[in-house]
């Protein structure tokens, strides 16, 4: 098994099982966080069967595998058995920054829920498509039903961000549930959206009501909080005690302290996000398409795009669709336009066979091949994409595309756009598509050694 051979020289190299704290995935990569990063032997690594590329990024490890991940992932866990492995204390193990930890979180909670979210976003796009062509019509049961399979998901999306954010804070699951739970219950949503009241109080205390359906910060931030609060009852509670007093403390003072502090802080952080990317939009919409078309491509080299995934959700819950998404859609689109502009600088067929499926990959939303296996070996061709993706963003932010529901920056979903949006999704993959191959094509010279055979490409 190719996976598990890979895996182990993986371990290995890393520093072995002794070295990794914590490892989790996302669409595309493996994410570690490890005790000593000086133990990692890098161009090892990068020579491993089926590694795209690897990175080491606000002291994270990144290893870029593809659309594979899941099966590596299995692997690793194998041969890890990491939910076994105690938490170990070194002296010399370095303290992370906000930002590393904040990166840790975002990717964490968001890498293996992704799924669901982009399988329910696509039905969403579907949805609307279908009505936009009067295949459907509104008022049918099979559009309610529809609806249902594809609003559920980010209607009780706070579920499922407290069962992702229960491992990454190392806390019990089901609390985290329960946590969420208190979050959706009917007494808090349905006096939020009758709006006849503003607060509840708790033993004199303030319980603000704030509607919770879809939200993914106030969330985070209180599993984060059960995670102290679980800790410390269990440290002073007699072990006697702990099987039934623990999880009744915990909950006891967990839940009211979500309700009353960082739900309703997480809300405004939330809201305040949205409010900065809405306050980029409404100062320019010519800047607001440079800064974010021209960030993403970097932002993905480096992996903390999945920073930008909490605001476009905040979007979808309070304004029901978002502007940021196709953006990024555009950047997909332009990675792709400049990997195949490469495919005429080089002689090689072995080069031109990784460009091809590179391009492919990135026209269905999967970015890194095209990215560590062709386009950041050459300064000129990652401009390319670079003032593709602008150019393509800022036509968009011009025009005002949006989407109402999360789905993957793939040419597939292209569906979703169908009605209003349509013809300025399709203009927007020439631009995106065409800026980046022309400045790709006229920027690198065929005698550059603009690509190199990557055998290990998955």
């Amino acid at each position: 098994m190719k996976e598990k051979e890979t895996v182990k020289n993986i371990i290995q190299y890393i520093g072995g099982k002794e070295n990794v704290k914590k490892a989790w995935h996302c669409m595309t990569r493996l994410r570690f966080d490890l005790y000593d990063d000086s133990l990692i032997e890098h161009d090892k690594v990068k020579q491993l069967n089926g590694v795209i590329g690897e990175q080491l990024q606000s002291d994270q490890y990144q290893i870029i595998m593809g659309t594979n991940v899941q099966k590596y992932y299995a692997a690793l866990m194998e041969e890890l058995e990491l939910d076994e492995m105690p938490e170990k204390d070194q002296a010399d193990h370095k303290k992370k920054g906000i930002f590393s930890r904040l990166l840790d979180v975002v990717s964490g909670v968001f890498g293996p829920i992704v799924p669901a979210i982009a399988g329910a976003g696509m039905v969403k796009g579907i949805i609307a498509g279908l009505i936009a062509l009067e295949v459907l019509s509104t008022d049918t049961d099979t559009v309610k039903i529809l609806d249902l399979i594809a609003s559920s998901v980010f209607y009780f999306l706070p579920f499922f961000i407290a069962a992702s954010a229960a491992k990454i804070f190392k806390t019990n699951q089901y609390l985290a549930i329960a946590i969420a739970a208190g979050f959706m219950y009917p007494t808090l949503n349905e006096a939020a959206k009758l709006g006849e009241i503003s607060q509840f109080h708790f033993l004199g205390l303030p319980v603000p009501v704030i509607n919770y359906a879809g939200n993914v910060i106030p969330v985070i931030l209180s599993i984060w909080a059960l995670s102290l609060i679980q800790r410390n009852v269990d440290k002073y509670m007699p072990s006697v005690l702990r099987t039934v007093f623990t999880p009744t403390l915990t909950l006891l003072l967990a839940l009211p302290f979500a309700l009353i502090v960082t739900g309703p802080l997480g809300s405004y952080v939330g809201q305040g996000l949205a409010f900065l990317v809405d306050s980029l939009f409404d100062t320019s919409t010519i800047l607001a398409g440079v800064v974010m078309g021209g960030l993403r491509p970097i932002e993905i080299v480096f992996g903390v795009h999945h920073a930008m995934t909490p605001i476009a959700l905040q979007n979808f819950a309070d304004k029901g669709y978002d502007m940021l998404m196709p953006m990024m859609f555009m950047t997909n689109m332009a990675i792709a336009g400049a990997t195949f502009a490469m495919l005429f600088k080089t002689n090689s067929k072995a080069e031109k066979s990784i460009i091809i499926s590179a391009t492919i990959s990135a026209l269905l939303g999967i970015t890194e091949p095209a990215l560590f296996g062709v386009l950041i070996k050459n300064r000129k061709a990652f401009i390319g994409c670079t003032i593709g993706s602008a150019v393509a963003a800022t036509f968009f932010a011009t025009m005002g595309v949006r989407i109402y529901g999360y789905i993957l920056s793939s040419i597939v979903s292209l569906v979703a756009y169908v009605g209003p949006y349509f013809p300025y999704a399709l203009i927007g993959i020439a631009i995106a598509i065409g800026t980046a191959f022309l400045v790709t094509y006229f920027m690198v010279k065929k005698s550059d050694k603009s690509v190199k055979t990557v055998n290990n490409a998955a």
